[in-house]
């Protein structure tokens, strides 16, 4: 064969390939169609409400009958409702309303798909980014990326964080409940930090973020439930924010986003009391690329591409630590940040869950 020769085709190769192709263009589209969903409340009216029509549904929600009748036939042909040809009606199952309509469901997807819109926004900035190198700071984005961000963790630290990943750490459940200082860098909206005040409340929590808007978000929701007396928010960086002694310090979804994870974790290490303990919780993922060849690393590497590696790349040092790094990579991390003691805990489909002390 010379240079010039066209390789012969698997033409049964190409066929499947197509079709795969073809699906991700449909789940693309749908990915919009879920979040208009969720942003004008189709789900929530559905849920529960047994077959609709288009026009009861446009009725329940303040929208217009001809764009719903569109938007159900996009979703009946997904599968995401159920269509009943004898008369017209459309249909939301509880299971799938735990998944698009339910917020307080550990299942609750609709804040990824409000997520993954935010992405397509600031595509602009994101060919730059490749372009240029540069990076793309976490304050730079589009807004629904903060909110979307807050409704795609809150649902699993809500199921997951006061019942399994903080007993699975040696003795620190006992120190909480006995009233124990914690600090929550890296904090966001505070989600993470407000479930654990609520919780336990002989403790006192101070949660800190870069992100001045996140932090007073998280001061009103922290009145919001009546946790505000034992709760503090206030912006400062992870590489130089105040106090010490603290009994338990929390970084949820965050270490793989900084320029300088093994500064950050440094000063969280510096922070602690001499028997104080680091909860670390990062995507799930494996030790290598062929180990995660999944859908869920799928969702994470492409979300690492456009929000996780930028955002470290605009910061001093600009690791791009990315948000598969996997066990080994985050232990080597923190022990170069000064921490001896690194196990995984335990973990979810979507978490790792690290315990590391001094």
């Amino acid at each position: 064969m010379t240079m010039t020769d066209t390789p012969r085709l698997d033409e049964a190769a190409l066929e499947q390939f197509v079709h795969q192709a073809v699906g991700d263009l449909a789940a693309a589209i749908s990915g919009l169609m879920v979040h208009l969903g969720d942003r004008l409340g189709l789900y929530r009216a559905l849920a529960g409400a047994g077959r609709l029509t288009p026009s009861a549904l446009a009725a329940r929600t303040g929208t217009q009958e001809r764009y719903v009748q569109e938007w159900l036939a996009n979703q009946a042909a997904g599968g995401f409702v159920g269509y009943h040809p004898e008369d017209g009606t459309f249909e939301l199952s509880a299971e799938h309303a735990l998944v698009l309509a339910d917020e307080t469901s550990p299942v609750f997807l609709g804040g990824a798909f409000e997520t993954i819109a935010s992405c397509f926004t600031d595509h602009d900035a994101f060919v730059r980014a490749f372009s240029t190198g540069e990076g793309i700071g976490w304050g730079d984005h589009d807004d629904r990326l903060y909110t979307g961000a807050l409704r795609l963790f809150r649902p699993g630290y809500e199921a997951n964080l006061v019942s399994s990943w903080l007993p699975a750490l040696d003795g620190v459940v006992e120190k909480l409940q006995g009233g124990a200082s914690v600090v929550d860098v890296g904090c966001g909206l505070g989600a993470s930090t407000i479930i654990m005040a609520r919780a336990f409340e002989h403790s006192s929590f101070v949660g800190y973020d870069i992100h001045g808007p996140s932090i007073d978000a998280a001061r009103a929701s922290a009145i919001e439930v009546g946790v505000e007396r034992r709760t503090r928010f206030e912006v400062a960086p992870a590489l130089d924010f105040p106090g010490t002694g603290f009994d338990l310090a929390c970084m949820f979804d965050c270490l793989h986003d900084m320029g300088d994870p093994v500064g950050a974790a440094r000063r969280v290490r510096e922070s602690l009391a001499d028997d104080g303990t680091l909860l670390l919780v990062e995507p799930a993922a494996g030790e290598r690329l062929e180990d995660n060849l999944n859908p869920v690393s799928r969702l994470y590497y492409g979300l690492s591409t456009v929000i996780c590696t930028p955002s470290s790349r605009a910061q001093e040092v600009g690791l791009g630590l990315g948000a598969q790094a996997g066990p080994r990579r985050l232990e080597d991390v923190l022990n170069q940040a000064g921490f001896s003691h690194v196990r995984v805990a335990t973990r979810t489909p979507f978490n790792l869950i690290i315990e590391a002390r001094p």
